[in-house]
């Protein structure tokens, strides 16, 4: 454990390797002194309330569940009081492979934020993305409630879209950049 604690605390679950990586990239992108990285099948999620700032990656899986260490976690999730703290979040998910659930569990984690009293930021255009149904969409269907990232089919996308919604998510937080 870190004598000193970042101002952000990124939370990921990952089964296979994608939303860890995404994460590593989100830190190195911000700086590695503004986060502090925290696996959810590691850690005790209420870490969470600590931070006035969070990030939180999900991937979503097959029919669109809660990837399992999430699921694990749901129920103490649900018990966080994050009144006062500014959330963004991004997830992984398959839209060819699976584009009736693309990007659910975005949806999910989003309103089990915002029922802990989080105030949500990071939302991201859906223009691009070819897929069916979502559940991690604004209501107007416009915006994902979060980066949206896809490793099976737009791996070269990705770079990319990380450098522009950690821009965003800097400024939506109130957070100098490089400081």
């Amino acid at each position: 454990m870190q004598s000193s604690q970042a101002p952000i605390g990124l939370f990921y679950g990952s089964s296979t390797c994608y939303t860890e990586m995404a994460a590593e990239k989100i830190r190195r992108c911000i700086g590695p002194h503004w986060i502090d990285l925290h696996n959810v099948a590691e850690i005790d999620i209420a870490q969470a309330e600590g931070y006035d700032f969070l990030l939180f990656g999900i991937p979503t899986w097959d029919y669109g569940e809660l990837q399992e260490d999430w699921e694990n976690i749901w129920d103490d999730l649900a018990q966080l009081d994050l009144q006062g703290k500014t959330a963004a979040l991004f997830g992984l998910g398959d839209q060819e492979g699976y584009p009736q659930w693309f990007q659910d569990a975005l949806g999910y984690l989003h309103a089990q934020l915002q029922a802990c009293g989080a105030r949500m930021v990071g939302y991201w255009p859906a223009e691009g993305y070819e897929f069916e149904e979502s559940k991690g969409l604004t209501p107007d269907g416009s915006q994902f409630v979060g980066l949206a990232l896809d490793e099976e089919n737009e791996f070269d996308l990705s770079e990319e879209r990380i450098q522009r919604w950690c821009e965003q998510v800097m400024r939506e937080f109130g957070l100098q950049e490089g400081a």
